[in-house]
């Protein structure tokens, strides 16, 4: 995923930048440098462990626990918000993704890498059918269907990269809709 991880990064820009579900810093040495980096999660052990890779690192960044469904910032407030595997363990994805529209200033830019269902009947119905043993076991979902969810929730969708295999993992650029 580490390829994955740098092309969504290299796309970042702007002076104030929001990584949500930043979990144990795994995208830390990717984020573009001399911008202000905000990273949340909502776990704190999560918090805990990126805290220790940012220290060793050397990575100026501010984490605090926070929820993507409420995010505790003002509009218009980031130039860019990212996300990786995120959206499949948010409860109500499209809650979290109008809360990117709202604090994203309007002609910025919302990056999301995540897994999605794969749109292919047989697969498709494969996934829906395991999906409740592997929420059960990882707590993620294998079957949402993010790209009509970043619809959902206003966003401008401006490009879809097909990343990982039969087009399970997809890269979005996207920019904050109507507020």
């Amino acid at each position: 995923m580490k390829p994955w991880r740098e092309r969504l990064w290299a796309l970042a820009r702007g002076q104030r930048i929001l990584e949500v579900g930043v979990g144990t810093g795994k995208n830390l040495s990717y984020h573009p440098r001399g911008a202000s980096i905000t990273g949340i999660d909502v776990a704190e052990k999560m918090l805990a462990r990126a805290r220790e890779r940012a220290a060793r690192l050397g990575c100026g960044i501010n984490l605090l626990e926070a929820d993507v469904q409420a995010l505790p910032f003002p509009d218009s407030f980031f130039d860019t918000a990212a996300a990786t595997f995120v959206f499949c363990s948010v409860p109500e994805p499209v809650i979290g993704l109008r809360e990117f529209t709202r604090v994203v200033r309007p002609g910025g830019q919302i990056l999301l890498l995540e897994h999605v269902r794969i749109d292919r009947p047989v697969a498709g119905r494969i996934m829906d059918f395991l999906n409740p043993l592997v929420v059960q076991m990882y707590g993620a979902n294998i079957n949402r269907r993010t790209v009509e969810n970043v619809q959902r929730g206003g966003l401008i969708i401006e490009s879809i990269d097909q990343m990982g295999p039969r087009g399970m993992v997809k890269l979005i650029v996207a920019r904050p809709g109507k507020k």
